[in-house]
């Protein structure tokens, strides 16, 4: 299984990378991409669910790959978070049909 770091974008490795170096500092971040205190708690709130997302995965290739549409941010957590809800209860009424 893939590290969690090799499957974000770039530009989040890059964030996280600043973060690191600035010791932490939202302040510094602030100052460095010349945005406001809450675009950067934002912009950490989403690496911190992209992080999550990856961090539950399961060998599932459907979840891999709604997972990895997250990461990509070709879909929202949230959305990612309904369709694997309604999959695994899909699949588990069609485990208990077969019962």
């Amino acid at each position: 299984m893939e590290h969690w770091y090799e499957e974000l974008p770039l530009e989040d490795m890059n964030f996280i990378k600043k973060f690191i170096l600035f010791s932490g500092s939202l302040k510094r971040l602030e100052q460095d991409y010349s945005v406001s205190y809450p675009t950067v708690r934002s912009r950490l709130d989403d690496i911190i669910r992209k992080i999550g997302v990856i961090d539950e995965k399961e060998n599932e290739p459907f979840i891999v790959n709604v997972m990895r549409m997250v990461t990509s941010d070709k879909i929202s957590y949230s959305a990612a978070k309904d369709i694997i809800s309604l999959y695994e209860n899909i699949k588990g009424e069609e485990e208990e049909e077969e019962k």
